[in-house]
C-alpha cells in the first residue's frame, strides 16, 4: 500500500469513528429532551426520569473524543449538541404556537380525556380534553430548557476537567481523569436539571424539599454508578481504537 493510500485509509477511519461517537452523543442527548420526564421509573432505590437512562453515555463519548481527538474536537461536539438543543426547543415552540384544528376534527388518538386536573413542571394546569401534543409539550418543554442549561455547564466542564487532569498527570492514569471529570460534571448536571425543571413546582408548594433532594440524589446516584462502570468500556475502547486509528 502506498503512503498516500495508507494516509487516506487512516483519515477515513478517524472520521468514521468520530461520526459514530458524535452520533451516540447526540442521540442520547436528544432522547433526554424528547422523552424527558414523561415517565419516572424505579431502579432499585432510585426514582429516575426515563430520559436520564441514556444520558451517561454522553460523558463516555466526550471522554473518548477527548482522549482520541483532543480538546478542540470534544468542544466542537459539545457545541453541536448545544445547537441541537436550541433546535429541539425551536421545533417544540413552533409546534405549540401554530394554531391547531378544532378538537372535533382531530383523530381520536390526538385528544386525551383527563380523568382529573393535573399540573405540569412548567406550572400549567391541564383539565378536560387536551391535545396529546400540548400535553407532551407542557411536560417536556421545561425539562428541555433545564437540560440545555445543565448541558452547557456539565459538558464543557467535563471536557475542561478531563484535559486538566490529563495535563496534571502527564497523560497517565486514564481512570483518574475519566472518573474525576465525569463525577464532578455529573453532579453539576444533576443539581441544575432538577432545580430548573421542578423549581416552579417546588416554589408553588407542589414538591417538598425532601422530594427535591430525593430526585437530585437519585439522579446523581445513577450517574455516579454509570460513571464508575463506564471506566471499563473506556479502557477497552481506547485500547483498540488507538490501534485501529493509529493514534498516539
Amino acid at each position: 500500500m502506498q503512503l498516500n493510500d495508507y494516509s487516506d485509509v487512516i483519515s477515513r477511519r478517524r472520521e468514521q469513528v468520530f461520526l459514530l461517537l458524535a452520533g451516540f452523543f447526540l442521540c442520547s442527548m436528544t432522547l433526554l429532551n424528547i422523552i424527558g420526564i414523561t415517565k419516572f421509573v424505579q431502579l432499585g432505590p432510585m426514582a429516575l426520569a426515563v430520559g436520564v437512562l441514556p444520558y451517561p453515555l454522553t460523558f463516555l463519548c466526550t471522554d473518548l473524543v477527548s482522549e482520541l481527538y483532543g480538546k478542540r474536537r470534544a468542544n466542537f461536539m459539545v457545541t453541536v449538541g448545544l445547537i441541537m438543543n436550541v433546535f429541539v426547543i425551536l421545533v417544540l415552540s413552533i409546534g405549540n404556537w401554530l394554531p391547531p384544528v378544532s378538537l372535533d376534527n382531530q383523530p381520536p388518538w390526538q385528544v386525551l380525556q383527563l380523568a382529573q386536573d393535573i399540573s405540569t413542571p412548567s406550572g400549567a394546569s391541564l383539565s378536560g380534553s387536551v391535545e396529546l401534543y400540548y400535553l407532551i409539550y407542557a411536560t417536556t418543554s421545561g425539562a428541555v430548557v433545564a437540560s440545555m442549561l445543565a448541558y452547557i455547564a456539565a459538558q464543557y466542564c467535563d471536557v475542561h476537567l478531563y484535559h486538566f487532569w490529563k495535563k496534571l498527570t502527564h497523560g497517565r492514569h486514564l481512570w483518574l481523569r475519566n472518573n474525576f471529570s465525569t463525577l464532578i460534571s455529573q453532579g453539576v448536571d444533576s443539581f441544575m436539571v432538577i432545580t430548573v425543571t421542578f423549581g416552579a413546582v417546588f416554589l408553588a408548594g407542589g414538591l417538598t424539599l425532601q422530594q427535591m433532594l430525593v430526585l437530585m440524589g437519585s439522579n446523581y446516584l445513577f450517574k455516579f454508578c454509570a460513571a464508575l462502570i463506564d471506566t471499563i468500556p473506556l479502557y477497552i475502547c481506547v485500547h483498540y481504537l488507538k490501534r485501529y486509528l493509529h493514534a498516539d
